[in-house]
């Protein structure tokens, strides 16, 4: 039976979703694309894709270069083949954003510190700039000038002004921020907000996004949970696309009927959602091994310098050559990575793996960064003079790079002095099963099974350099140890259900 109701369940779009693929080789954690922004321009029909590129970002000794953003177009978004080559600004800065007056100039506003900023501030001394551009060249034409803003990371806000005269000001303010998540509510860090009208005269805001005649109201978010002392743990879900209702009073924007955001969220009108129709055990995603390519929503690390995957050479199966960085290495390792979108859910696959080397491995992964995973997968190891098929393991110590490194034996739960051998062709089965404050990783044959547990606090650390804003992903990988791996992992029945 179908259910309406009067408010829907935010985030409407679970789970951290990276900005899009650009070729990046050894860039830090958070550093890589930020804040992308999609306008469209119905006079041209042309959509346009603002963004920049952090290659260094290391917050902790406050060592930040500031990107030259750019941006690209396509006439058909549909298309991926579509898009231009990409056309650079002058101006550095980050969550950069064009804007075409009714005079038809261009405008760039990027954030970046303050040009008299004094040499021993200890402060970010952050601040949005703007400039006229010329569009096809990128060039500034203005110097940057500051306008209002509201916060960034943990402080996080959302202002509005308004101006009668244009966008360098002068600006009217309210006084107050639209509304302000502190650190001890159900959402926190709510910002980079976008107003849309849905074409029916209601207006809405959501995340980073623009649509067709209408103005967005975008913003993210995170929905951290606590741990048995009632302290919030970094969200492992990372930042999140939250939706609410926006109103017009007095020609001020109201956001959520002036309230601060909750994970239950008023609506217009009576609305079902998908989400709310899921059951423990529904499969929520099923790997599609029946194409030549990857699907949307798998992700990999950096930009491998070669393809390192196949769908053809055995069909049916997701196959993997292990190049020869590890998940540590800074640069691109043989890996595959979802999102992870629910704090209930289970990600599970089949593999089969015949290394003829001690140095070769494949498995599962639960991926947060670099310096923090857990891995449970196949490798070859020396017992009693003889080298046979074992499960290895890596599970994060709290302490960024820091990982315990384990051999398990598959064992039933009745008899522990019973140790299954694992034989060349056999299939393992391979399972993460998250739970809201920790995730157990199992490998399994026949009956026989070797698990362990990771505390979601032990895995959700920031990182010594860079920052720590993707949340966690569950993924696949194979790698060789300072060489290729010349026998294939195959993967497959991959998936990923409620629980």
């Amino acid at each position: 039976m179908s259910i309406l109701n009067n408010s829907f369940r935010n985030p409407v779009i679970p789970g951290f979703n990276p900005d899009p693929t650009i070729e990046m080789r050894t860039v830090e954690p958070g550093a890589g694309s930020w804040a992308s922004t999609l306008r469209y321009r119905p006079q041209e029909k042309r959509w346009y894709l603002a963004t920049g590129v952090f290659q260094r970002y290391r917050p902790g000794s406050d060592e930040r270069i500031f990107p030259r953003g750019f941006y690209v177009y396509t006439d058909n978004i549909w298309d991926d083949a579509a898009w231009s080559e990409p056309i650079y600004f002058d101006n550095p800065g980050f969550d950069q954003d064009l804007f075409w007056d009714h005079d038809d100039k261009v405008y760039l506003s990027t954030t970046v510190r303050l040009a008299n900023r004094r040499p021993d501030s200890k402060l970010k001394d952050f601040g949005i700039h703007i400039s006229e551009i010329e569009l096809e060249t990128g060039r500034t034409l203005t110097p940057p000038q500051l306008i209002p803003e509201g916060g960034t990371e943990a402080g996080h806000q959302e202002w509005v002004f308004r101006s009668r005269e244009g966008v360098y000001g002068p600006w009217e303010a309210q006084g107050k921020p639209l509304w302000y998540n502190g650190p001890e509510e159900e959402v926190q860090r709510t910002g980079h907000a976008d107003i849309f009208d849905d074409g029916k005269g209601n207006w809405w805001a959501v995340f980073r996004m623009y649509i067709p005649g209408v103005l967005i109201a975008a913003f993210v978010g995170v929905r951290p949970v606590k741990d048995d002392t009632g302290r919030y743990l970094e969200p492992q879900m990372g930042r999140e696309t939250f939706l609410v209702k926006v109103d017009w009073v007095d020609d001020w924007p109201v956001f959520n009927e002036g309230l601060n955001i909750t994970l239950n969220t008023p609506s217009r009108m009576p609305i079902q959602q998908d989400i709310t129709l899921v059951k423990p055990g529904d499969v929520k995603w099923q790997a599609d091994l029946t194409r030549t390519d990857l699907e949307m929503g798998w992700y990999q690390k950096n930009t491998p310098l070669k393809r390192f995957y196949s769908f053809t050479e055995r069909p049916g199966y997701l196959r993997l050559y292990g190049n020869c960085y590890d998940l540590s290495s800074p640069e691109a390792p043989a890996m595959l990575l979802r999102k992870q979108s629910s704090y209930a859910e289970t990600f599970q696959v089949k593999l089969q793996f015949n290394p003829r080397k001690q140095s070769y491995e494949a498995g599962i992964v639960l991926w947060w960064s670099q310096f923090s995973y857990a891995t449970c997968g196949l490798t070859l190891h020396e017992r009693l003079g003889e080298q046979t098929l074992t499960v290895v393991s890596r599970t994060p110590t709290g302490k960024a790079g820091e990982m315990a490194f384990h051999y398990l034996d598959l064992k039933t739960p009745y008899n522990e002095d019973e140790v299954r051998r694992i034989l060349p062709g056999d299939t393992i089965q391979l399972r993460i099963e998250a739970k809201p404050t920790e995730y157990k990783l199992s490998c399994g044959l026949g009956g026989h099974e070797s698990s362990f547990c990771v505390d979601a606090k032990d895995l959700a650390v920031m990182p010594p350099v860079g920052g720590a804003f993707c949340g966690t992903m569950f993924g696949i990988y194979a790698f060789g140890r300072w060489e290729p791996v010349l026998d294939a992992a195959d993967f497959f029945d991959l998936n990923i259900r409620a629980t």
